[in-house]
């Protein structure tokens, strides 16, 4: 495992912590003066939203700390400049140039690295990422004021949607494209619900999962889910079959629930959910890297580790983290246990005869 900027000295813990503070305020002044601007001025901005708009801005301010305090350890920081590297390089555009888009719309996209673990745990985190993607692009452009969905008269079912202003098309209520886009968040909450659900029950049941879970790290984000989707169901349910009974109580719950779990992302589970893109460059990198058919061979056995490219960054690493034994890099996973027992029978069995 690799140290946390928590165990570097003092002195550099506190430069960390104050570039991270500087990146999180300059992001969060750069939303204030997006939601200002994108809603001209706030003249489409929805004072209701106020508590969901006030929440965006501390999740920002959330992300741009806790990953710039991430890529201040130097393991991370490596794989991170080799990421960028990799994605802007030409030479690897030209020798894969359909290896980012594939790598984007596999490894982000639909996670197959997750079907090789568990077809239902791929299938329940499918439900939960593109359940919370399609809820964060409505809930936010709308929170935002970007975009405004108006009458175009006063008695017909007719509708526009203008994104900063501009109309970008009109649609009847009525329709089934108009049912679909006053019903996405239904939608979204529909997905995420088995999704999360599974995952709890999982939760619940698996020795494996219980045995190293903890309650406000692995529960509470997946009870969050769950809660803003039910809540969110029960306010469209209230609408439709009870005319608004019970609505103020369920918004003000859908509104608190939705609101902890954006300022709880950046410090929770979740933030696997901003760290992922950044993988993107390394598979990408470790995968350029093999069109050059340079592997790096175990020195005891012979059998192929990875890239050499890959190698040799996993040893710069361990000497920018000053670990003293980059040469354990030269073995693959087997020989390292063998010759970890070896050392343990030469060695420390030895004092006990």
């Amino acid at each position: 495992m690799l140290p946390s900027p928590a165990s570097a000295p003092a002195p550099a813990r506190r430069s960390v912590a104050a570039r991270a503070t500087l990146a999180g305020t300059a992001v969060s002044v750069l939303l204030v003066l997006a939601i200002v601007f994108g809603s001209r001025l706030l003249k489409d901005f929805d004072s209701a939203l106020l508590p969901y708009a006030v929440a965006t801005v501390f999740l920002a301010f959330g992300v741009a700390y806790r990953y710039t305090v991430w890529i201040s350890s130097p393991g991370a920081r490596r794989l991170f400049r080799q990421g960028w590297r990799s994605l802007f390089s030409a030479a690897n555009f030209r020798k894969a140039p359909t290896a980012l888009p594939r790598m984007i719309a596999t490894y982000l996209g639909f996670q197959k690295f997750l079907g090789a673990r568990s077809h239902a745990r791929w299938a329940a985190h499918q439900l939960i990422f593109w359940g919370c993607l399609l809820a964060a692009a409505i809930t936010f452009p709308l929170t935002w004021g970007w975009f405004t969905f108006t009458g175009d008269s006063g008695a017909g079912p007719g509708y526009e949607m203008r994104i900063w202003g501009f109309k970008i098309l009109g649609f009847d209520s009525l329709s089934v494209p108009g049912w679909l886009m006053f019903h996405g968040l239904d939608i979204a909450a529909v997905l995420v619900i088995p999704g999360a659900s599974y995952f709890l029950w999982r939760r619940m049941k698996d020795r494996g999962a219980i045995t190293g879970q903890r309650f406000g790290y692995d529960l509470v984000p997946l009870i969050a889910l769950i809660v803003i989707s039910v809540t969110g169901l029960l306010l469209t349910f209230s609408s439709i079959f009870l005319h608004g009974g019970g609505y103020e109580f369920l918004a003000v719950l859908h509104m608190v629930s939705v609101v902890f779990t954006l300022i709880h992302i950046p410090f929770g589970k979740f933030f696997h959910i901003v760290q992922r893109p950044a993988a993107v460059g390394m598979q990408l990198f470790k995968y350029t890297s093999r069109q050059d058919e340079r592997v790096f061979a175990c020195k005891r056995c012979g059998e192929p580790i990875d890239t050499v490219a890959y190698v040799e960054n996993l040893r710069g690493t361990m000497r920018d983290l000053s670990l003293d034994f980059d040469a354990w890099a030269a073995y693959c996973p087997r020989c390292k246990r063998v010759l970890r027992g070896s050392a343990y029978l030469s060695n420390v069995k030895k004092g006990f005869k």
